[in-house]
């Protein structure tokens, strides 16, 4: 059985509204009635130990991420006798990278570089040598500027990743993506003022990243 043990990168606990993650085990966010939560466009809440492996274990896993998880995960057990059981040795392998969006966008842009284009052909190149599960991508900002913005322009850059990875072969169902904006900076209290100066600009460089996980097995 797999086991990933990774922080997942998807969509935080929602806080005051009645839901919950009550269990370790599960992975998604139920209210009181054991229902999970869903967003309005009908896509499952995760928590922060969510991963497709986890997912495969949740009971809900198959109804919200049919398309993640492996095939056999979510069909019933049907293989005809004799069949060859599964290689042995195969082990899952997940890789993290973060990019600083300077590297793939221009300051307060979410139009691929073509230095950001070939960062990614990399990730490519890697992703198409394992058998692929899934590529997080997750796109962040800077305080600069209104949060709602923030959020917005942390959302285009991951589509603009994710856009682009399928261009380049990778399953449209294989990507998630998501905007965090300015809220999960990695700067912490460094960084003072508020005043968009160049000292200020280049003392958040940092947050303004985007991160990818490659997940799949060998």
């Amino acid at each position: 059985m797999m086991n990933i043990a990774k922080k997942s990168l998807v969509l935080a606990l929602l806080a005051g509204i009645g839901f919950s993650a009550v269990a370790q085990e599960r992975v998604y966010l139920i209210d009181q009635r054991d229902v999970v939560a869903k967003s309005g466009f009908g896509l499952c809440w995760r928590d922060g130990y969510w991963t497709p492996a986890a997912a495969a274990q949740d009971k809900a896993g198959c109804e919200c991420d049919k398309d993640l998880l492996p095939k056999e995960a979510c069909e019933p057990k049907s293989a005809p006798a004799g069949a060859a059981a599964a290689p042995a040795g195969v082990k899952p392998t997940g890789e993290k990278i973060t990019v600083a969006a300077d590297a793939l966008f221009d300051f307060n842009k979410a139009v691929l570089r073509p230095e950001g284009k070939a960062k990614l052909d990399e990730l490519v190149a890697k992703a198409k040598e394992i058998k692929l599960e899934v590529i997080l991508a997750v796109g962040h900002t800077d305080r600069i500027g209104s949060d709602s913005y923030n959020q917005k322009l942390s959302e285009k850059r991951a589509a603009a990743v994710k856009e682009y990875l399928v261009a380049k072969g990778i399953e449209a169902n294989r990507v998630y993506t998501e905007g965090k904006g300015e809220k999960q900076p990695v700067t912490g209290n460094k960084c003072k003022g508020d005043k968009k100066t160049k000292a200020l600009i280049d003392c958040l460089q940092p947050d303004r990243r985007v991160d990818i996980e490659v997940i799949g097995t060998k």
